[in-house]
């Protein structure tokens, strides 16, 4: 029962981190459609351009909502790296859009206002999944992730586990002690030979 416990106390916090990490993309996209249209559609300026522009500010826009709201449980490891580290991944995610969009207008040749929002539409949500999961897992770590290093901006490898001490070798648990340089481990309290403990100690 305890594991299906924790399995839906992931999965709840999982649709809650989606739900909001939508709600911010919701806002992000409309701030993305509306200046890409006012510019592609209003000033003339080229759809790729005007993709590009679009996406700068919906992209400043979307790392402070989900900085301290969609991911303000986790660890801060700077504004600084995240918001590079943040802006680089949605740089690969404006990637994916442009190819969807230029795809349409260059390749099928379909230039009009619908075929534009349609392209935007299909490259923006294939572009929002890989901006959420490379969103956990390089810009906003949970509590409990290593420290990042300082020269890559990734988080480190956890380090290794030290080698027990030499008095934890084999045969020297809790309660031993060493007599003449040896591991005796102390008598159990209730045995029959505790009486003569010390009797067989130098043995």
């Amino acid at each position: 029962m305890s594991l299906v416990a924790n399995l839906h106390r992931q999965f709840e916090h999982l649709v809650r981190e989606l739900a909001k990490f939508g709600s911010v993309g919701a806002i992000a996209f409309v701030i993305t459609v509306v200046i890409g249209n006012g510019l592609h559609s209003g000033l003339g300026v080229g759809p790729l351009t005007s993709n590009a522009v679009a996406t700068v500010i919906a992209t400043t826009f979307s790392y402070l909502a989900n900085r301290y709201w969609t991911f303000r449980h986790r660890d801060r490891t700077g504004l600084g790296r995240e918001y590079a580290l943040f802006f680089a991944l949605n740089g690969v995610g404006l990637v994916i859009t442009e190819l969807f969009i230029g795809f349409t207008h260059y390749v099928l040749g379909l230039s009009g206002p619908v075929s534009y929002n349609a392209a935007l539409i299909i490259g923006t949500g294939v572009a929002s999944l890989f901006r959420f999961w490379s969103y956990k897992k390089w810009v906003f770590l949970p509590a409990s992730a290593p420290p990042v290093d300082p020269a890559s901006g990734l988080p480190e490898a956890p380090p290794a586990h030290s080698a027990a001490p030499a008095d934890s070798a084999a045969g020297e648990g809790p309660g031993a002690t060493r007599v003449n340089g040896r591991a005796r481990r102390a008598p159990r309290l209730g045995h029959p030979l505790d009486a003569h403990a010390e009797d067989y100690a130098e043995i």
